[in-house]
């Protein structure tokens, strides 16, 4: 397939600049993948619409503040970086903005003093070695959200807030599982009061998400690996729901991508791994029956993705829906409820 079959056009005003003024209060497109129906309701309406015996599975990954600012030692110029792997010690992979004039042997400081060097280049990456090792409470004080580029505005203090869900718990991620970010403490306890079962992945969020497809044909766009971990308990929880024949609805294209690649024919592998699994049509679902998700960026492999789950043809056909309808799209933006 190419992967301008996976193009759609998009006014620019339809893209989500800030957050909604409140959590919760974002639309909700509802498509019913087998009939093709659509409806148009809020995010608030989920509970009342996830089926009785329906396990949700969540990632909890919590987004580092990953974009750094800093100053080379040699011109004095502004560098920012994206770490997008901690490989160990004080070395990391990141992306650069420029990259080619990035080379090895390049020095730069940040505004407390600590230097990195670029210790090699890995393809359009760089391999950096700081001076000590940081922490996320070192990235807490000097780092910034890594808000994605297409929200054209620096990132501001209701950020650290709104690009992370209210249940993340493990730091890793160099972007948002944006699915998440529409759920309240109230949505999780009105979706408890119904009995539905509740369990998380982690899936840290690198550049397997994010990196845009640079090739014509979809088949030879090469996924980057991303680490995830699957507990016992979600284990056991998944493993369940499938013998009992009950619909496991993934919240986010993260949580679908853990939940394929671990599963193993008739269990889901526990502990932790890695995976560069890249899902398209006609890609056959092994776990995952019901998706809630964003609406993605054209010719990204996450539309790629909702496309070999509810089929390309009404994907397109649904994004064209929500233009006319005027969502709001992307990491900020509305979201849909595939049935």
């Amino acid at each position: 397939m190419e992967t301008t079959d996976f193009s759609f056009e998009l006014p620019p005003e339809l893209i989500a600049q800030h957050p909604p003024a409140e959590r919760g209060k974002s639309r909700l497109l509802v498509l019913d993948r087998r009939t093709g129906r659509r409806r148009h309701l809020m995010v608030a309406d989920l509970p009342d619409l996830v089926p009785e015996g329906a396990l949700m599975v969540f990632n909890d990954s919590r987004v580092r503040k990953a974009r750094l600012f800093a100053r080379s030692l040699d011109t004095g110029a502004e560098v920012e970086f994206l770490l997008t792997r901690f490989i160990g010690g004080s070395r990391w992979e990141v992306m650069v903005k420029r990259a080619k004039r990035r080379r090895p042997g390049s020095r730069y400081q940040f505004p407390d003093g600590t230097t990195v060097l670029i210790e090699a280049e890995a393809g359009e990456l760089r391999i950096i070695n700081f001076d000590h090792p940081i922490d996320d409470a070192w990235l807490d004080t000097y780092g910034h959200i890594p808000l994605p580029p297409y929200i054209k505005r620096s990132d501001e203090a209701e950020d650290s807030e709104r690009y992370q869900t209210v249940y993340a718990r493990t730091p890793g991620s160099s972007a948002a599982p944006t699915a998440g970010l529409h759920f309240t403490d109230e949505i999780l306890t009105r979706l408890d009061a119904r009995g539905i079962e509740r369990v998380f992945v982690t899936l840290h969020v690198g550049l397997g998400t994010f990196m845009p497809v640079r090739t014509s044909r979809i088949e030879d766009h090469v996924m980057h690996e991303e680490t995830y971990s699957v507990s016992e308990e979600t284990a056991a929880a998944v493993e369940r729901a499938k013998r009992e024949k009950r619909p496991v609805l993934a919240v986010g294209t993260t949580s679908v991508r853990t939940l394929e690649s671990a599963w193993k024919g008739d269990h889901l592998e526990r502990g932790s791994s890695s995976t560069s699994i890249f899902i398209y049509p006609p890609y056959r679902f092994k776990v995952v029956d019901q998706l809630f998700t964003n609406f993605h960026t054209p010719e990204s492999t996450l539309l790629m993705l909702v496309s070999a789950f509810a089929g390309r043809e009404l994907i397109l056909e649904s994004y064209a829906e929500a233009v006319r309808e005027r969502y709001r799209f992307f990491s900020y933006g509305d979201a849909m409820y595939i049935q």
